[in-house]
């Protein structure tokens, strides 16, 4: 099992630790977007989780992330020109154990297409994550995703 050093950023300044998480999911949602999967993973720990949503198997490790992305777009688009975006909103910073950050945000995905000037609106969804501290960088230890129509 892997250990992680956390700093007990808790005790500073609040509104900057939220500012260190936005600036955090503003770098790892542009790797997202522009589908560059490998340094999106890197942003995870060595062994995290992604879970796309329920009755999607998990990825575990930073190879399983990148391939799971890489696979979801494919299945979802093929080889269509798209572009996505994530647009995350409404972020709660939490402590949690051992020195660990919870964080509950909503997400919506817009996606464009050459085509069409008009952006179709995907999923919306609620993220929970679970953020450490490695080396002094945040990483997500895990993330939890949960499609709003699959949350009834």
């Amino acid at each position: 099992m892997t250990t992680y050093a956390t700093e007990p950023r808790l005790g500073t300044d609040r509104t900057a630790l939220y500012v260190e998480v936005q600036q955090f999911y503003a770098r790892q949602v542009r790797l997202l977007d522009d589908l560059r999967a490998e340094e999106f993973a890197a942003t995870f720990t060595e062994d995290g989780v992604f879970a796309l949503s329920p009755g999607i198997p998990q990825a575990h490790g930073r190879e399983a992330i990148a391939a799971a992305l890489r696979d979801a777009h494919t299945r979802r688009f093929g080889t269509e020109p798209v572009r996505c975006r994530h647009w995350h909103n409404m972020l709660r910073v939490d402590p949690g154990p051992d020195g660990t950050l919870v964080t509950h945000y909503y997400t919506l995905v817009t996606v464009s297409r050459p085509w069409d000037p008009v952006p179709v609106i995907a999923p919306s969804s609620v993220v929970e994550d679970v953020l450490v501290y490695e080396d002094g960088e945040l990483r997500t230890r895990e993330r939890r995703i949960t499609p709003d129509h699959q949350s009834f």
